[in-house]
């Protein structure tokens, strides 16, 4: 008995040190369920903004088979000719010129996270298709299919499966990114193919914008056009700081602002939709808009911060929990509040059934209201 023990524990043991070195070595040999649903990915070290000796050949070449195209389909009815109410019309040509189905399509980017074949890109890109095609930078093709999306932030997930290798970004640190710094831009602009553009960070933490729910934006000068959406923003080391969004144009071509979410943010978003199939969020129920000075002189405030409830929604927790609007939201759990951006961020952080403390302005005078932080329900996408 005593040597069938030992026989089991060394067998055990060494099958442990392999499936360690695999996992360690080639994880994409492994399935995602023997490693517990978590997506393996790379991250940078640290992010440098030095120019590298050689240019940025070798940060392009690294990155370019991780940036994806991504091409997509959905069957659309055809408006109905208008003659086919004329039974003579009919008679001649019968009914096919009817509503007859046709395919509309698009195309994006996309940016391949993990060796398993998960891969970043916007919700917009993927939005109500009903097929989507990959195509990676060596000339492999195949089908697509959507994990999840978060159309508050714009973030999808799809993910494909492929035999061979699958070639995965490094994840670099886009809280380390400064305004200056220059980054290069890959995607597929109006389908032409993969495409480099070159260019700096214009700006940090651009909001109220108007483009998404939750907004945290680099801004780039590097040309974005449509096409690039999905694709990748990265440094000069080839490591990987934002999703490529959206770009400010009357015209739909490049004129050097173009907005990327950040990487720390879809990381976030990505985990949540891999795990769980949806990104949960918590709410309270009220609309909010700025405490600018005027209204803090008409509420006899001085130089109160926070935000002015403006509206509550009924049966919500914060309507339960006696919050009407004229009130000034000042802090929640403690954490003051500058402007309605903060609040949304605050709240939405908290986990649904938590009690949260609201500290309120209400006639001049304090007031602690206890919320039980509900679900806040699936948002549609900004126009």
């Amino acid at each position: 008995m005593r040597k069938f023990w030992l026989l089991f524990a060394q067998t055990t043991t060494i099958g442990l040190a392999i499936l360690f070195i695999i996992n360690t070595l080639k994880p994409g040999l492994l399935p995602s369920a023997a490693r517990g649903g978590v997506v393996t990915l790379h991250e940078s070290v640290t992010t440098s903004g030095k120019i590298p000796a050689a240019g940025f050949s070798i940060a392009a070449q690294k990155v370019m088979p991780a940036v994806v195209n991504i091409f997509t389909s959905i069957e659309v009815k055809a408006p109905a000719n208008p003659f086919m109410d004329d039974p003579r019309f009919r008679f001649f040509f019968g009914d096919e010129l009817g509503d007859m189905p046709q395919r509309g399509s698009s195309l994006g980017s996309g940016v391949i996270v993990s060796h398993d074949g998960y891969i970043l890109t916007n919700h917009h890109v993927v939005e109500a298709a009903d097929q989507i095609e990959v195509a990676l930078a060596d000339g492999r093709k195949t089908k697509g299919r959507i994990i999840g999306s978060d159309p508050e932030t714009d973030i999808a997930v799809i993910k494909v499966d492929l035999p061979g290798s699958i070639p995965a970004i490094t994840f670099g640190h886009s809280e380390q990114a400064q305004v200056g710094d220059i980054v290069l831009a890959i995607g597929n602009p109006f389908g032409v193919g993969q495409t480099v553009t070159m260019g700096i960070v214009s700006a940090l933490k651009r909001n109220h914008l108007g483009l998404n729910t939750f907004e945290n934006f680099i801004q780039t000068d590097a040309a974005i056009n449509p096409g690039n959406s999905g694709g990748a923003l990265v440094d000069v080391n080839g490591n990987l700081i934002g999703i490529n969004s959206a770009i400010y144009s009357p015209n739909g071509g490049s004129l050097g602002i173009g907005f990327a979410i950040p990487v720390s943010t879809a990381k976030q978003i990505m985990e949540q939709i891999i795990q769980n199939g949806s990104v949960t969020r918590g709410w309270v129920g009220v609309a909010v808009q700025e405490l600018t000075p005027e209204l803090a002189e008409s509420f006899k405030l001085g130089n109160a911060q926070g935000v002015l409830i403006s509206e509550v929604v009924r049966g919500s927790p914060a309507d339960k929990a006696g919050v009407y609007p004229g009130d000034i939201l000042v802090a929640v759990d403690g954490k003051p509040l500058t402007d309605s951006n903060a609040m949304l961020e605050t709240i939405s952080s908290l986990p649904p059934g938590k009690i949260a403390v609201l500290k309120l302005l209400r006639n001049q005078r304090e007031v602690a209201v206890q919320v039980k932080v509900g679900k806040r329900p699936r948002q549609k996408a900004q126009e």
